[in-house]
Parts: structure tokens; sequence; C-alpha cells
């Protein structure tokens, strides 16, 4: 069967950096599923699967526009050091959940403390990046209408 829209698709993924040193390799871990065609996982890996079946190997790389966006200067901001007083393990690293200026939820990782302030960034930390991927189809089966209905599997489906 081929990768379509309404199927569920199981991959393993290895991720390089410029210099093409491996970077993430879930191939020690168990296949991630997801179901097609609904905006599950990055455009760019969607795209590529679409037409390939089980058992094919696939290299490519992934634009900022179909990966995780383009860096947005604008998800950079000094917050107060009062923001984060009595928090345990805080500081470069640290990872939050702060509200945009539409009052969404977004995850933000603290870059820099110095005398004005928290800065924090709530890019992904891929934003920007053309990705290099390795993929590799472990299944492909026909997704049931519970999964087509809800746009997305089960925590538990595979």
């Amino acid at each position: 069967m081929k990768v379509a829209e309404n199927t569920v698709v199981s991959f393993h993924y290895r991720l390089f950096d410029d210099d093409g040193v491996l970077e993430v390799d879930t191939r020690d871990g168990d296949a991630l599923p997801y179901l097609h065609g609904h905006a599950n996982i990055i455009a760019g890996l969607e795209q590529a699967m679409a037409g390939h079946e089980a058992g094919e190997t696939l290299r490519l790389k992934v634009a900022p526009q179909l990966g995780y966006g383009l860096y947005d200067d604008d998800k950079v901001r000094t917050l107060e050091p009062s923001f984060f007083a009595g928090l345990e393990d805080f500081g470069i690293g640290f990872s939050c959940q702060l509200e945009d200026d539409e009052g969404t939820l977004e995850l933000a990782t603290v870059v820099d403390i110095d005398d004005e302030g928290v800065t924090v960034d709530s890019n992904h930390p891929y934003a920007g990046r053309t990705l290099d991927f390795e993929i590799e189809i472990v299944t492909v089966r026909a997704a049931t209408e519970a999964e087509i209905a809800r746009g997305r599997l089960e925590e538990t489906a595979a």
C-alpha cells in the first residue's frame, strides 16, 4: 500500500546537522506513527512520503517553510527576573510555557540572563534550519473511520 491521505504510516528517521553529523536517530525505539494527510507531522516530511511504500528509505532536505518555520525575531523577548522568582532549576536552557500576544500558550526557552532581564526564545529549536532527514517507512495501513474522524491517532494506536 502506498502512503496517501487517510493512511496510517509508521516511520523511523535520522536527522543530520549542517555538517552531516547525526543529531537524532529514532531507530532504537518504536517507529513513529501518524495519520497521513492531516498535518500531524511537518509538511516537508508528509509531502516527501506521499506515494512511497513500506520498506523504502528516503533522503531529503526540508526547507524551513516546510519544517518548523522561519526564525522569528518577534518570538525573542526579555522578561523581568521576578517573573521566574522561586522556580527551581532556573537558568539558561530552562523551558516554560508563556502566553503570546494572542493569549496562546507557547514553549519558551531561557537563552540569556543579564542585568536587563531574562531573555526567552519561543522559536522551535529547528526554526530557520534546512533539515537533512533520512526516513525509513516501516508500515502503511488504511486508517480506521474513527482515526479519520479524529484527524489523528490515539496515543496507543500504531
